[in-house]
């Protein structure tokens, strides 16, 4: 049952002189505005504020709440993007009074807990890495990818080397040729395979003197683990470049393998996703990067380190880029991972990406017949599957299945990326998600793919806001209310 009465803008529920709460008569002396604030420093008028009682905002913001779609109320497969449900308990250790109360200006003598606890995530990124040296400093994945772009700058500067070439496949997240771009590098794609792997031949024409980085993702943005990524990291390795590990994918090979183990000499982590916490909408994120040790005097500072005598400090390396993020980094997130990665130890870890490998290949296997996959009949934690002869048959196309899924009281997965797959629908169930809802899932995907298209394309039938004009919201925003806005 809706409130709808509830949902409507506080501004029309507003009537002058309504209040939420009554102030206590002033119990210092009054004095005239003009001496406490001069007149060039106000407001010509007071803001137009809505004028309502405690119940009316209340109702209003709860009834709002629940017409979200979150990990905590939905099946989430958003494809490329982790969206696992957040352990309650990691939320209530990092929100303890000496975490969150600590400021940040505190000296290292009196923040030593806070310190140990982030040294101590440093030293498990790096063990789950395979590579030694871990800055905490970016504040999201794309700016790990940044940083580390940044890294690879001042090495190959630092050692008087001129390389201006970023390679990435065109299965890439396009978070990596624009990282690339910022950090001042040509970028330069190669297409994949028609299996979806890295063209050897294609990468060896491209490498030169020239080359800095290749940046690849692996398991890959189809859900597949690069079969020659040990030949790919010897080839770049051997024109004298750098390779790049997209940590995107991590969720997929905690416990198994280690990026530094095949090749990689950096890559980022997207704590947020793969060791849980909340985002999404541009929420808060932590994107630390691991490196070789020959690049950890590049690192952004200050990283903790750990003093013969047990004490924990900060310290700048002997080269760094500098700062990238104010402080200690995204300290709220780095605490959830650090809550997530003690809890669950090593052979937790392993059981993560076991079970969501596990689980993507059951709903693949589910899902197959109707919506084929076109890299084969096996995936790591994620798969994409085309919806192009459903498109060309009944007119379903990937968007219309998103939009009616919503219906279904499930979250659309990932559809058009990546856009090597015509008709992409790329789906993450993750860990996190039981057999059931799995079954679910599927069970309505394939009543989609049977209902009339003509009432599949005026889906969703049930949300307040059904199909938006994503150009036009997008290039004409509208970003201020008004009694008069459409």
């Amino acid at each position: 049952m809706r409130n709808t009465q509830a949902t409507q803008l506080l501004f029309d529920q507003s009537h002058p002189g309504r209040r939420g709460t009554t102030f206590p008569a002033s119990d210092v002396p009054e004095r005239a505005l003009d001496e406490l604030i001069p007149a060039a420093q106000r407001a010509e008028s007071l803001p137009e504020l809505p004028e309502v009682t405690e119940p009316a905002v209340i109702r209003h913001y709860v009834n709002l709440s629940t017409l979200n779609m979150s990990v905590d109320t939905h099946f989430y497969p958003l494809g490329s993007c982790t969206m696992k449900y957040n352990p309650k308990r990691h939320e209530r250790l990092a929100a303890l009074p000496g975490l969150v109360d600590l400021h940040p200006y505190a000296t290292a003598e009196s923040s030593q807990g806070m310190l140990q606890m982030l040294f101590e995530t440093q030293e498990m990124l790096a063990e789950i890495a395979g590579l030694p040296a871990v800055s905490l400093q970016p504040a999201a994945g794309a700016q790990g990818e940044l940083t580390a772009l940044l890294v690879a700058a001042a090495y190959f500067r630092d050692r008087g080397e001129k390389r201006t070439k970023v390679l990435f496949p065109d299965s890439a997240h396009g978070t990596n040729p624009a990282s690339a771009n910022i950090a001042g590098f040509e970028c330069v794609q190669l297409p994949s395979t028609d299996n979806g792997f890295v063209d050897l031949d294609l990468l060896k024409e491209q490498l030169d003197d020239q080359t800095a980085v290749f940046m690849i993702t692996n398991p890959n943005t189809l859900g597949m683990f690069e079969r020659e990524i040990g030949t790919i990291a010897e080839i770049v390795h051997a024109a004298g470049g750098l390779v790049y590990i997209d940590g995107a994918n991590m969720n997929a090979i905690l416990g198994i393998t280690r990026p530094g183990d095949f090749g990689g000499d950096m890559m980022h982590y997207n704590v947020h996703k793969t060791f849980t916490g909340p985002h999404g909408a541009g929420g808060p994120g932590s994107g630390p990067i691991a490196v070789r040790d020959f690049l950890a005097e590049y690192l952004p500072g200050p990283v903790v380190a750990k003093s013969d005598t047990g004490e924990f400090q900060l310290e700048q390396p002997a080269k760094s880029i500098g700062r990238v993020r104010s402080f200690f980094g995204n300290v709220g997130i780095l605490l959830r991972g650090y809550c997530y990665l003690r809890t669950l130890g090593a052979q937790g870890l392993r059981e993560v990406s076991e079970n969501a490998v596990l689980n993507a290949n059951y709903l693949l296997a589910k899902l197959k017949g109707v919506l084929p996959v076109p890299q084969g009949d096996r995936c790591m934690h994620e798969f994409v599957a085309t919806a192009k002869t459903l498109a060309t048959e009944k007119g379903i196309t990937a968007m219309d299945i998103a939009k009616r899924l919503l219906d279904y009281g499930f979250h659309a997965p990932t559809v058009y990326f990546p856009m090597v797959v015509p008709e992409a629908v790329m789906v993450e169930p993750t860990e996190t998600e039981s057999k059931e809802t799995l079954d679910a899932f599927a069970a309505a995907i394939l009543a989609i793919s049977e209902e009339d298209a003509d009432y599949v394309h005026a889906a969703p039938h049930t949300t307040p806001v059904r199909r938006p004009d994503d150009v036009k919201a997008a290039r004409q925003p509208n970003l201020r209310w008004t009694p008069t806005c459409e």
